[in-house]
């Protein structure tokens, strides 16, 4: 009986919660809702050590937080979510918490095409955003099918960048962009020198078209926990304009509250933002 009643009283607590959060979410309605919300998930590591656990199960907990946030974001109508999973700076790290994070990347992929997964729930396109061909073959394969079954799904988009940096982004881009311009000049038989130094010029526009952010329009909002004000590699070509959010909890201690907040900031400046936005 004992199991029961918990059961009981903990769905309770559970449907009184989420009646809360569409009362607080039809308020914050009141006002812009932003678009598209970028994560740094900081501060995983030392949530361990501060919680004197296993290094692994920071990422853990790391990823219970992940799954809140989603669900918030996608209560509140976040057309796009873009999460920063794996820098490739994080390779560098010890090899053996390079291969406990790949494990659980690869764990946490394949659930996402599960039938009760919080993707296919609110009917949320993956996107994996990077060099994917850094990654091991494991991983590689999990993410590319995942992109696959979730390629019918339109409600919102879910970005994960993994082995991921904004300069590799932007070398990619303009290795790209310059691939065009020759391609252009060969069917157009382009030989002359002049000439063809003349059609290499490479515009913004070209470069934007060929970054792996280019499925996704730029961030409202980003948020970096753990008290960070650093953008470490991230989004550095989209968030021009960009609200930049930093509350001084560790990632898996991150709450609905803090998005309020961050919310809340971004209706403030949103005129601002606007403005800047026409300006460019």
């Amino acid at each position: 009986m004992g199991g029961d009643s918990d059961a009981t009283v903990n769905k309770l607590f559970g449907s009184f919660g989420s009646f809360m959060r569409r009362i607080l979410f039809n308020i914050l309605a009141m006002g812009p809702i932003p678009n598209h919300i970028a994560f740094i998930m900081d501060g995983n590591r030392r949530y361990a050590k501060k919680q004197n656990l296993k290094e692994g199960a920071g990422h853990k907990a790391g990823y219970s937080a992940l799954m809140s946030m989603l669900k918030y974001c996608y209560e509140l109508e976040v057309k796009y979510i873009t999460i920063y999973a794996f820098s490739i700076d994080n390779f560098k790290r010890r090899p053996e918490e390079v291969q406990d994070v790949m494990d659980l990347m690869q764990e946490k992929i394949e659930g996402l095409v599960k039938e009760e997964s919080i993707v296919n729930q609110y009917g949320v396109r993956v996107y994996f955003i990077g060099n994917l061909k850094l990654m091991n073959e494991p991983v590689r394969v999990a993410a590319e099918k995942a992109m696959r079954a979730t390629a019918n799904n339109t409600r919102a988009v879910l970005l994960i960048c993994v082995a991921y940096t904004s300069s590799d982004e932007i070398v990619h881009a303009v290795q790209q962009s310059c691939q065009d311009q020759e391609a252009i000049q060969a069917s157009n038989g382009v030989i002359n020198e002049e000439k063809q130094e003349k059609h290499h010029a490479i515009k913004l526009v070209d470069l934007g078209k060929h970054m792996y952010m280019s499925v996704a329009p730029d961030p409202d909002i980003l948020i970096r926990t753990s008290g960070e004000t650093r953008l470490s590699n991230f989004l550095l070509w989209q968030t021009t304009n960009c609200l930049l959010c930093c509350p001084s909890v560790l990632w898996p201690e991150i709450s609905l509250w803090h998005l309020v907040q961050a919310v809340l900031n971004f209706q403030r400046h949103h005129s601002y933002l606007e403005k800047k936005k026409k300006q460019l």
